[in-house]
């Protein structure tokens, strides 16, 4: 049922005891002769308020701030008011004011709805999700809340109020505001749309936000050890113990593939016999909770007996004595320097030498280094194989050797 009369009108409010110029300014939101007062949490000086227009006077730039933010603020009334025809619920001051507000009993709000979906996600850690997984989810929702109040000043939003516009400007703050690289934004972009698309789901959202919003990720180039290069690095004496200490880690993963999370967490009792007598590693990653089998080649078995009488290996069961991920990375660095390699080393180089200069270009097939990987499916092993010019060369001689032999060529 449509309402008889409806206004809205900005005033300024004197608080007990304040004697100086600046008020708050309020909205008064009256409907079918009811009225209630909304803080727009604002305060303006009273000698430059217009009171017949209900707008901040003069024309600098705190002024025209103020007067756009009303403005906004008029919107979302109006907005809230189609939602509750859409709702067939009735249009009332106090239903306005509680829908801007956040405090009616039936809105649904983003943050609150993102909150539910990450709760319910800790709970099924260990179950159907990695605990990383969380962790990402948990990143996206705390960029979420600073974006909201950085753009709207508010602590949450009506899920009924996004749109086009604040996907696209999400995107811009990932990048712009908090610095993200272009595939970090489409992951935060990527989780946001799986919680809005649940609350489509439980009907709760009318529209999609993402319809006519388009973004695919870049594809990372994969930087790897040549061969030579590892050789260098395994071989090297560097005559300062720290240094041979993240040498030998990086090494073992060079031949394991294993990330740094998950030989940080590698414990003695996770290498085994495996089918072929030999000794295995038999763990999970901890980034998406899949299993890793594979066996330990000679280097990697070399490396992990060197520690064995290493206190942490041999008391608390570690199969290497880790160090913190920053320091490795640092003190990968003073290596390249020493090693004069020119591409940037990071521990996770470390992981893409074995998918490439250990494995895959040593024939290994894809199927098998996909596994031992511990990924999920060949797609996420694929683009290893992609920058293996090598074999690809080696492959192209055997066949020119081929077709020199056919009579007449092909």
């Amino acid at each position: 049922m449509l309402e008889k009369s409806f206004g809205l009108f900005f005033f300024l409010k004197q608080p007990k005891n304040q004697k100086n110029k600046e008020r708050y300014v309020y909205l008064r939101i009256t409907v079918d002769g009811i009225s209630k007062e909304l803080s727009t949490k604002r305060v303006w000086q009273v000698d430059k308020w217009n009171q017949a227009a209900g707008k901040a006077t003069g024309t600098k730039e705190e002024a025209k701030n103020l007067n756009v933010y009303l403005d906004t603020l008029c919107s979302k009334i109006y907005q809230a008011k189609i939602s509750l025809l859409e709702g067939n619920k009735p249009v009332t001051a106090d239903a306005l004011k509680n829908y801007v507000t956040g405090q009616g009993d039936d809105r649904k709000m983003l943050l609150k709805a993102f909150k539910e979906h990450n709760d319910q996600m800790s709970a099924l850690v260990g179950k159907d999700y990695a605990h990383a997984t969380l962790v990402r989810y948990q990143t996206t929702y705390d960029h979420v809340s600073k974006f909201i109040q950085w753009k709207y000043k508010i602590e949450d939003i009506d899920i009924n109020e996004l749109d086009h516009e604040f996907v696209s400007e999400f995107a811009f703050w990932l990048k712009c505001i908090r610095n993200c690289g272009h595939n970090s934004t489409v992951k935060y972009i990527s989780n946001l749309k799986k919680v809005l698309n649940l609350c489509i789901k439980k009907g709760w959202l009318n529209r999609d936000p993402f319809i006519n919003f388009k973004t695919t990720r870049k594809e990372v180039k994969i930087v790897a050890l040549t061969e030579e290069e590892l050789i260098k690095i395994t071989e090297k004496d560097f005559g300062i113990e720290r240094l041979n200490h993240v040498r030998d880690i990086f090494v073992f993963c060079c031949y394991t593939g294993l990330a740094y999370v998950d030989v940080n967490h590698l414990r003695r009792n996770q290498i085994i016999l495996g089918i072929d007598g030999n000794q295995w590693i038999d763990s999970k990653r901890q980034k998406t909770d899949s299993a890793i089998r594979l066996p330990l080649l000679p280097k990697a078995k070399e490396i992990m007996d060197s520690y064995e009488n290493d206190y942490m290996c041999k008391e608390v069961g570690f199969v290497l004595p880790v160090l913190s991920n920053q320091k490795m990375n640092a003190y990968l660095k003073e290596i390249a320097d020493i090693c004069g390699i020119q591409i940037k080393l990071t521990f996770h180089i470390a992981r893409h030498t074995f998918a490439t200069t250990v494995t895959l270009s040593k024939g290994v097939p894809l199927e098998t280094v996909s596994k031992m990987l511990g990924h999920k499916s060949l797609r996420q092993t694929q683009h290893y194989a992609k920058i293996l010019d090598l074999k690809v060369s080696h492959d192209m001689l055997i066949l020119k050797d081929k077709l020199a032999n056919v009579p007449g060529g092909v």
